[in-house]
């Protein structure tokens, strides 16, 4: 897998950056979107910034390429993943709380009709 999805030497690198530390990012981006009622199109937008920060990140730490679109790709669709699951378990939650006399909780991630 090395060098398809990641050009570090070692898996560790990119579970570290892209997985941990972007996924959370991620996570409370959507959480962010959620909560202040934007829609997915917002999130997309912040999403791709952020998948710059991460090859950024990337780049500055361990020496990987700045622009290369493979990697920014596949750093994108990561975080994008997470940012989804963020937005949707928040707004799920947001509402099911705010109109509880209309939508009950379906899965953590989906809301459905009383």
């Amino acid at each position: 897998m090395q060098g398809i999805l990641y050009e570090e030497p070692s898996v560790w690198q990119f579970l570290f950056i892209t997985v941990i530390m972007g996924g959370w990012t991620a996570w409370r981006t959507g959480k962010s979107c959620a909560e202040n009622w934007q829609g997915l199109r917002t999130l997309a937008i912040y999403v791709l910034l952020l998948g710059v920060a991460i090859r950024f990140i990337h780049h500055a730490l361990f020496g990987g390429t700045m622009f290369a679109l493979q990697y920014y790709i596949v750093d994108t669709v990561v975080l994008l993943l997470f940012s989804i699951a963020g937005y949707r378990f928040y707004r799920t939650r947001q509402m099911t709380q705010m109109y509880y006399w209309l939508y009950e909780k379906a899965t953590p991630f989906s809301w459905r009709g009383k």
